[in-house]
């Protein structure tokens, strides 16, 4: 794998323009990119496809979760755009339905299986008899089972996802926080180096990049430091 296919920059901005400013100032530093809630809805769709067509990875960060025949039509319209990933909430119908949608094309699907700000206090809040590793453990095998690409989860749950499933799915980690970085709202996360030396495949960084005054000096400093545990 390229090296830096393993960071994915997450334009979470507000508008095409300032996720445009971020692209051209990282240039050939960054490959991969995620496009989420806050730029779909403003342009970002149709921007999300430009970045494709022009060679650069594209993860589409949209956490889908619906009815089955909405999940598989839906799937199916994205994986006519060129997209690397997509993501879905690791639910077994929603999963298997995903999977179903992608069929023959080259969209990974990602399940989504306990974000990153969650804490077993807040899955306690939220109704689940589970702690977060017991839940992560059931999603991946729910997630290998429906034949999807990979699961997104915490750095620090790589070995609870491996001794489930071995090394049947990608590994994709948001909360990835160079060191001395602000956590946000992040609860459970490594520094790259770490992140690396865990085995994910990969990380999803945006404001240690995007938020700063000069990304490309960021995401350099990012990308020396895998290299340097690699």
């Amino acid at each position: 794998m390229d090296l830096r296919d393993r960071v994915i920059v997450a334009l979470d901005v507000p508008d095409v323009a300032t996720a445009k400013a971020v692209v051209e100032r990282l240039g050939d530093r960054a490959t991969f990119y995620k496009v989420g809630y806050e730029l779909a809805f403003v342009g970002g769709l149709a921007f999300a496809q430009d970045l494709a067509k022009s060679g650069k990875k594209v993860f589409l960060d949209l956490k889908l979760h619906d009815i089955p025949n909405t999940i598989e039509k839906g799937v199916g319209q994205v994986a006519r755009m060129g997209m690397a990933f997509l993501t879905v909430h690791a639910y077994p119908q929603t999963l298997a339905a995903a999977a179903r949608g992608a069929a023959g094309s080259n969209l990974g699907i990602l399940g989504v299986s306990v974000m990153t700000s969650m804490d077993d206090g807040d899955l306690a809040r939220a109704g689940y008899g589970m702690g977060v590793q017991d839940l992560i453990a059931r999603r991946a095998k729910q997630i290998c089972e429906a034949g999807c690409a990979g699961i997104v989860c915490s750095a620090t749950d790589m070995a609870t996802v491996r001794g489930a499933v071995g090394q049947g799915l990608k590994i994709v980690t948001p909360g990835i926080r160079p060191a001395g970085a602000a956590l946000g709202d992040q609860k459970r996360v490594m520094t790259p180096g770490e992140a690396i030396r865990a085995g994910i495949d990969h990380m999803v960084i945006g404001r240690p990049i995007t938020g700063v005054a000069d990304p490309a000096r960021a995401m350099q400093a990012i990308l020396d430091e895998i290299q340097a545990v690699s």
